[in-house]
């Protein structure tokens, strides 16, 4: 049985990217055959070439929402830091919260804004916050994106946090791996024929969540809410039938599709999806949909790597991060990705 110390690496600091490459595509692209363990470097912008015309490319359109906020609470005047997750309604949301004495009753005030009350103490320093009125203005005019902890340097534009086909607003965090996509790449992708699919899956608190446990099994992963509609689990039906290989963008593709897979029966090979999923991906799980992948580079420990593992076994994974560093690849949400096949 593996251990969690099993998916430990060392990272020196100065590995982890503390700010985006200009242009997304510039960033570099390391491929990993998974049968073999062939390792080849490019950068992303040459994408396109390890594709066919049969391929479909399925990604993550979430939005990240600014979902960072700051409060004080009422009457003592301390500060409170937020970070939203999930909304259960108009004015009720899951937060992570930072700060003490955050009982049932509590009351805040957010900076510029609403008072709230925390209504339930859930784990840890997860609670339910009821607000006074509906966030959707005051996060677009106060909220503050809400980068990972391992990033000091400020981010200029925020949209740089974005993938530039996200659409649909719900995410603490970004999907990372399509951060590297460009307008131009897509449009170039079109012209070889690779065909896109596009679901939803917003990324919860899981990405900031360690695991601790020593053996991964025994941790607890969080649900997140996702969505494959009808279209396009008819595409990647078809696109395998054709042969053609279904291409997760990201792990929270993965998870979204392997997900609808789990609900498919033998006629497909994945049917219609929607709603909150649980499923954690370790060494030993079985694929159906996914053919290949494209992903970053992951934290020691996380569930992130454990997922990966799974797809390209735990040892080729490892071996691959020691070459990345070896060749001065750059890890985490702004850094480099890699193309699994």
């Amino acid at each position: 049985m593996l251990k969690t110390s099993d998916f430990d690496y060392d990272l020196p600091p100065e590995y982890i990217a503390q700010t985006p490459v200009e242009p997304r595509d510039a960033s570099r692209l390391l491929i990993l055959d998974r049968k073999s363990g062939e390792v080849k470097h490019a950068n992303f912008y040459q994408l396109g070439e390890y594709l066919s015309n049969l391929d479909v490319l399925v990604i993550n359109e979430t939005r990240v929402i600014p979902a960072r906020l700051y409060a004080r609470k009422t009457p003592t005047g301390g500060w409170v830091e937020l970070l939203l997750l999930h909304r259960e309604d108009d004015r009720t949301w899951e937060a992570l919260v930072g700060g003490k004495g955050m009982v049932v009753g509590r009351r805040l005030r957010l900076e510029n804004g609403p008072e709230a009350e925390v209504v339930a103490v859930l784990d840890g320093p997860l609670r339910l916050i009821r607000f006074e009125s509906g966030l959707n203005d005051y996060l677009q005019e106060s909220g503050h994106v809400p980068l990972p902890p391992y990033i000091h340097e400020p981010l200029n534009d925020p949209e740089r946090y974005q993938t530039v086909y996200a659409r649909l607003p719900g995410s603490a965090a970004a999907p990372t791996a399509g951060l590297h996509f460009t307008p131009r790449l897509i449009e170039e992708l079109h012209e070889r024929g690779v065909r896109f699919a596009y679901l939803t899956l917003h990324v919860g608190l899981d990405t900031f969540a360690p695991v601790t446990e020593e053996y991964p099994e025994e941790h607890k992963i969080h649900t997140e809410w996702c969505q494959l509609d009808p279209q396009v689990a008819a595409t990647i039906n078809q696109a395998r039938q054709e042969g053609g290989r279904i291409i997760a963008v990201g792990t929270t593709s993965v998870r979204t599709l392997e997900s609808a897979a789990r609900e498919a029966g033998k006629l497909h090979i994945v049917t219609p999806f929607e709603g909150p999923t649980d499923l954690f991906i370790l060494p030993g799980f079985k694929f159906k949909a996914v053919d290949a992948m494209v992903t970053n580079f992951h934290l020691p420990r996380s569930t992130l790597l454990m997922l990966v593992s799974a797809f390209a076994g735990r040892e080729r994974m490892l071996t691959a991060y020691e070459i990345a560093k070896q060749e001065g690849y750059r890890f985490y949400s702004f850094g480099d990705a890699m193309l699994i096949l």
